[in-house]
């Protein structure tokens, strides 16, 4: 064979490898170009929330509201005192939902019979603040010694709208390079806000609307058509009428 058929042949042989080297690698920048154009799946990766009404929610939950009445041993009935802070006590009572009132007596102790003797004059109180006639109960507790006198205690459970406990403070402040909430951030906020609602069932859904006041409607939207304002608000404005 010939020099020139030598190199021939061998140029042809090493083209035809180029060829079977470019494939895998078209193939392999083939799949990656589709790859990209294919719909990916994105993991969203748990976080600390950032959000004061998340790290402190209010709740609604069923309570007990508990007073201690004292009651002395020579008490011969209820006192103004007695009376006074059970007035104050039932000032928050839920007369829709009625529930019914505890008056828990001591037994065995020292001022047993003055606590018996007081128990009427609170039931009437109870009575007198909107309590319904068969929703006060009258029973005992056994105190803890026969020569202490250990008060009447009344009770009855509440829907109420809550948030905290507060003050935790896990991490120094110094140390909040990201600028997030800090863990007490707005719990004080959240506590008073669910204190201050008188009912907490406004805060799940609003109330149904009212009837509506047709006369007093009429009579604003004439006032309003005949352009009657008053003297006092027209002497005050910058806005001719």
């Amino acid at each position: 064979m010939s020099a020139a058929n030598i190199l021939n042949a061998a140029s042809i042989r090493r083209a035809r490898a180029i060829r079977l080297g470019l494939y895998p690698m078209a193939a392999v920048l083939g799949i990656s170009l589709l790859s990209g154009c294919m719909p990916r799946d994105h993991v969203i990766v748990g976080a600390i929330p950032d959000d004061y009404r998340t790290n402190h929610p209010i709740t609604i939950s069923e309570r007990e509201q508990v007073t201690d009445i004292p009651v002395g041993a020579s008490d011969r009935g209820m006192t103004p005192a007695q009376r006074h802070q059970l007035e104050g006590f039932l000032d928050k009572y839920d007369r829709s939902a009625a529930p019914v009132v505890q008056i828990l007596l001591p037994a065995g102790s020292a001022n047993q019979a003055a606590a018996r003797r007081a128990a009427a004059g609170l039931a009437e109180v109870a009575r007198e603040s909107g309590v319904p006639r068969g929703h006060v109960a009258i029973l005992s507790y056994q105190a803890g010694a026969p020569d202490a006198q250990p008060p009447i205690r009344v009770s009855y459970s509440k829907v109420v709208a809550s948030a905290g406990p507060c003050g935790r403070w896990p991490e120094d402040l110094t140390e909040n390079t990201e600028n997030k909430h800090y863990a007490d951030f707005g719990c004080s906020y959240q506590r008073n806000l669910a204190a201050q609602v008188a009912d907490p069932n406004d805060l799940i859904g609003p109330r149904k609307e009212g009837d509506v006041d047709a006369e007093n409607r009429n009579n604003v939207i004439n006032v309003y058509r005949s352009r009657g304002i008053s003297p006092e608000f027209t002497g005050t404005s910058e806005v001719q009428y």
